[in-house]
């Protein structure tokens, strides 16, 4: 590594003292992840998702598998949205499954909200 280059995975750590933001993953498998899953097994795939995320300086909080539509519940907490889509645009890239995130909200940042007045004027009125 050159003098003064910053590894990719620092750039996109978390700055100290920084709120983490913590996303909600869903997962789905393709028939192929499926496959790989149940060769490698459940435990395998969990730790190889808490790798890919801690690669780009995030950390895994829980990992749930689930019957239905969405193959996999994961909650993890990013050091930026920047980590968040270079981790899932790399799962939906491999070709076994795709992935939808949602942002969390902490209930203090409902309180913090709370307090902001915003200047709004409902359709019609």
């Amino acid at each position: 590594m050159r003098a003064g280059r910053v590894p990719r995975k620092v750039r996109l750590g978390a700055r100290k003292g920084k709120h983490m933001p913590k996303y909600l993953i869903k997962a789905r498998l393709s028939t192929e992840g499926v496959r790989g899953t149940m060769a490698d097994g459940g435990t395998a795939r969990r730790a190889a998702v808490a790798s890919a995320i801690g690669s780009v300086g995030g950390t895994l909080e829980a990992f749930y598998y689930a019957f239905g539509d969405v193959d996999a519940y994961v909650i993890v907490d990013m050091p930026s949205e920047a980590s968040m889509v270079a981790a899932a645009a790399t799962v939906v890239a491999s070709g076994t499954g795709s992935v939808t995130t949602e942002v969390l909200i902490e209930p203090t940042t409902i309180d913090e909200a709370r307090d902001v007045q915003t200047d709004y004027r409902p359709p019609g009125s």
